[in-house]
């Protein structure tokens, strides 16, 4: 069986500061020169395999999936950290967990959620609307402040209290940052023990994991809730038995990590792209107007929206929050003519098969046609990943839409806004695809608008977005 093309072990090396920095850069830098499957020492020390091509992909995440488990990455280095739970297990253990959890994100309950959602929403946009009279704000903390809080109410309830709330989130950004160091830097592990750094990070995980806890023994004796604290409080094993307070525990703080950055890095990326696109823009708002009207949004609403959905869509093609997914072959594997032997960790990278000038015309411009229903039907599978694929699929895809649609029908029908010039714009690729520097921007509040009557579009296909024609 032919080898496939390897970056030398002193070449990655050499490149484990600049990966550091922008792994994204290295990695698409190779797949240029290399194609879209060659072999990478992480740090110069561990081998793995980067694949974009889709029949590597669909193989390693579905078809095959039996045989790929989650990588140490995940499942030691985010498991130290958060615990045992659907992030960080797999096998027979991960299946009876997602069968528990996944009754959390059935329509019936997003659409209770979303009155919980909905409140702290208005609560997040009456801090914003003070902090935006000062002048140009970062959007990214901003949002993230918005969908954090948004999905720990969903998780414990309206009486989690604001200061827990930024807690655990300092704590889960902080730590993840830490967890990417370990990663691409692995020689450095010694150190982060011997100085302390590893004990302190364990520290602050400790603080917030009490914090959670104390909810979680409250709420045993209260009254039942109607968020996801109570769905996990609530689910039972085949000899009825339920989850252990520590188990509970571990599943809200992974939710919390996974629920709240996909969003607020959609969010952030998707503004700055319509910052720059008014016919796009205009278009959204109408589509917002004629779906909602005044009522707030709800997850029956959702599947209405079909040029919004495009836009996120492609926003989410150009900047996936989940940048890459990574697995390990628990057994001898090949695809055509690649050999995977047992041990080897296959990094699906998302980014570089979002980007492929194989799969997609043009695929740094923005363009929102891609995803029309005809032109997803000519798609190759398993080239537009940004929710993963497969049995693993993220689990909570749906209630990030919803968040999404929730947060953007706040802003967009509230404010005009525009970028500060003279900023770069860079991506940094940690556990989520965020921006580096921030992206700064000045809102205003918008003039009222009428309810627009829907009026015909068509479509300028230079553009890829729709333009008013009377």
């Amino acid at each position: 069986m032919p080898s496939i093309p390897a970056v030398s072990r002193f070449r990655s090396f050499a490149d484990s500061p600049a990966m550091a920095r922008n792994p994204v850069e290295v990695l698409s830098k190779y797949t240029g020169q290399l194609g879209d499957t060659f072999r990478f020492y992480l740090g110069g020390l561990k081998e793995v395999i980067i694949t974009t091509n889709p029949a590597v992909i669909q193989h390693v995440l579905k078809t095959n999936a039996e045989n790929y488990q989650k990588s140490e990455i995940q499942v030691k280095r985010m498991g130290h950290f958060l615990g045992k739970g659907l992030l960080t297990t797999h096998g027979e253990a991960w299946r009876t967990q997602r069968r528990l959890i996944q009754t959390g994100f059935a329509p019936k309950q997003l659409e209770a959620l979303s009155f919980i959602m909905q409140d702290s929403l208005t609560e997040s946009i009456e801090d914003f609307d003070r902090e935006i009279q000062a002048g140009p704000v970062d959007i990214y903390p901003h949002l993230m402040k918005m969908t954090f809080a948004m999905v720990a109410r969903s998780l414990f309830g309206a009486k989690l209290k604001d200061e827990d709330i930024h807690l655990v989130s300092d704590t889960i950004c902080t730590v993840q940052e830490f967890i990417v160091r370990q990663t691409l830097q692995p020689y450095l592990n010694p150190w982060f023990a011997a100085s302390g750094e590893l004990r302190r990070h364990e520290e602050m995980r400790a603080s917030a994991d009490s914090v959670l806890m104390a909810y979680i023994k409250q709420r045993r004796g209260q009254e039942p809730g109607h968020d996801l604290l109570q769905t996990l409080m609530d689910a039972r094993y085949s000899d009825g038995q339920g989850m252990s307070d520590e188990l509970v525990l571990s599943e809200s703080m992974q939710l919390l990590v996974a629920g709240h950055e996909t969003s607020s890095n959609g969010l952030s990326w998707l503004l700055y792209l319509l910052s720059s696109r008014p016919d796009c823009l205009e278009k959204v708002r109408q589509e917002f107007d004629s779906i909602c009207g005044n009522e707030p949004l709800s997850h029956a609403h959702v599947s209405r929206f079909e040029f919004t959905t495009q836009i996120i869509q492609e926003s989410l093609r150009l900047y996936p929050p989940f940048w890459m997914v990574d697995r390990v072959a628990v057994e001898d594997d090949s695809v055509g003519e690649i050999g995977i032997p047992k041990g080897s960790t296959v990094i699906v990278y998302v980014y570089g098969a979002h980007h492929a000038p194989r799969y997609w015309e043009n695929p740094e411009s923005f363009d929102p046609q891609r995803f029309t229903k005809a032109n997803e039907k000519l798609r190759a599978p398993f080239t537009y990943l940004p929710f993963g694929g497969g049995p693993r699929v993220c689990i909570g895809n749906q209630y990030a839409m919803l968040q999404i649609l929730m947060i953007l029908s706040a802003v967009l029908r509230k404010y005009d806004f525009e970028l500060v010039p003279g900023q770069t714009i860079e991506e940094r690729a940690m556990v989520i695809l965020r921006p580096k520097n921030g992206i700064r921007m000045t809102f205003t509040k918008a003039a009222a608008r009428e309810m627009p009557t829907p009026k015909p579009y068509r479509v300028e296909h230079a553009t890829g977005c729709p333009v008013a024609h009377g």
